[in-house]
């Protein structure tokens, strides 16, 4: 399918399976015929790295641009002090004001993978915090000016908060004041950037109806809401977990094997359906790799890890993972490419149990799990089964690098540093 500008996001959205509810399809896509057009993200800044979690939102951003529109990635430079409930069975850890920009500094190095925010383009994306003007809030006026505009009774019915209450599980009035705050976003993003649509996973339907509530009384716009599934894999995990902790998308958290590796895992099942969210390639080509079976399925789930790769870390990375993976997995070499623990002399001493080394190199989160991959016969050092737990490592086994693996998927190399 050819994709026009200005007037095909929202059959892309269809097509490529983003879409799970739209406040209004025809009006929506009516406003979106008319010219350059802005809608928004919101991304809290609760961590140092989004997740792979938030990809789909990501890649919806870039086929709002890819259609001709503006994306604006807001940062949630003032809801991040208060916390989303969303879903939620506790509440969110507060951080400090210095803690937020640390985490928004490490949030923003994803973006321009994906968004272009640079050129001269009418469409040219904007990076904008809501801090700007949630932190100089008046209380009594903003209570005054826009609190009036919400119902409790409403706002209790939404399913996430209902679903908090319904387990007595406590809602703090700081969090219950969250969607208060993300209805105001979108009102202000209205009023200053002429934005129209607010999209997001569908744990924020409630946020964004009260958002397009919020505008219509206070400016009498006419705005609209669009929400994407939120993914879970065929085997009912949540999109984005792996078997050793989340998918960070930022290379110093996770480095671009690691998460090549993540796509290359992905289960048969998913394939189509991921190739159509997390890629470009055309819908039909999407199907028939996604239909594919028995050793075939193989190739599509490295053209999946190619593909992701590629629009995140670039393509020449994408060739070294998929390079590396050849070596380790083929040829039952080290790579080039995988993750590795480099220790110092100092760290090393007169030697280090290869327990902690398991740990160190991010292959167990524990030393009991480290023992237990042993004794279940899923932990190798060079490729040869690792049977004792109490073998300890000195300076003259790493006099070249050593190769640690846990099953048949997650290797890592330790070498000495100097």
């Amino acid at each position: 399918m050819t994709y026009h500008p200005k007037s095909d996001f929202v059959a892309v959205m269809m097509e490529r399976g983003f879409l799970a509810d739209c406040t209004d399809y025809q009006g929506l896509d009516e406003a979106l015929m008319q010219g350059v057009k802005p809608a928004y993200i919101g991304f809290d800044a609760t961590a140092k790295s989004l997740h792979v979690g938030s990809l789909i939102q990501i890649m919806m951003l870039r086929w709002f641009q890819k259609t001709g529109h503006q994306p604006i990635t807001l940062m949630g430079g003032g809801t991040t002090k208060v916390g989303d409930p969303s879903f939620r069975a506790d509440e969110r850890p507060l951080l400090t004001e210095a803690q937020i920009d640390d985490n928004i500094a490490g949030i923003k190095k994803v973006f321009s993978a994906y968004i272009d925010y640079d050129s001269g383009a009418p469409n040219k994306a904007l990076m904008l915090n809501n801090a700007e003007w949630l932190d100089g809030l008046n209380y009594l006026e903003f209570l005054r000016d826009i609190g009036r505009h919400f119902s409790v009774n409403r706002m209790l019915a939404f399913e996430s908060v209902k679903s908090r209450l319904d387990r007595e599980q406590s809602l703090s009035f700081l969090e219950f004041n969250y969607m208060i705050l993300q209805a105001y976003d979108f009102l202000e993003l209205n009023r200053r950037y002429g934005c129209i649509l607010q999209m997001g996973g569908s744990d924020q339907w409630g946020n964004i109806v009260n958002g397009i509530d919020l505008t219509r009384r206070v400016l009498d716009n006419s705005i609209y809401g669009l929400t994407s599934p939120l993914l879970t894999t065929s085997d009912g995990k949540k999109m984005g977990k792996s078997q050793d902790g989340a998918v960070w998308l930022n290379a110093d958290m996770r480095s671009p094997y690691e998460f090549w590796q993540f796509w290359r895992n992905t289960t048969d099942a998913d394939v189509g359906r991921f190739l159509k969210l997390y890629t470009e390639l055309p819908v039909d080509e999407c199907d028939r790799l996604g239909a594919l079976a028995g050793s075939e399925v193989n190739a599509a789930k490295v053209i999946l890890a190619n593909e992701v790769t590629k629009l995140l870390h670039g393509a020449e990375a994408a060739v070294a993972a998929e390079a590396t993976a050849r070596e380790v997995f083929e040829k039952g070499g080290i790579g080039e490419d995988l993750p590795t623990l480099s220790l110092t002399s100092a760290e090393l001493g007169d030697g280090i149990s290869i327990v902690q080394l398991i740990v160190k190199s991010g292959l167990a989160k524990s030393g009991k799990d480290a023992k237990r991959l042993i004794s279940e016969n899923g932990a190798k050092l060079d490729d040869k089964p690792l049977m004792d737990a109490g073998l300890f490592i000195t300076a003259t086994d790493l006099s070249s690098p050593i190769k640690l693996s846990a099953g048949k998927k997650r290797h890592a190399l330790v070498q000495i540093a100097d």
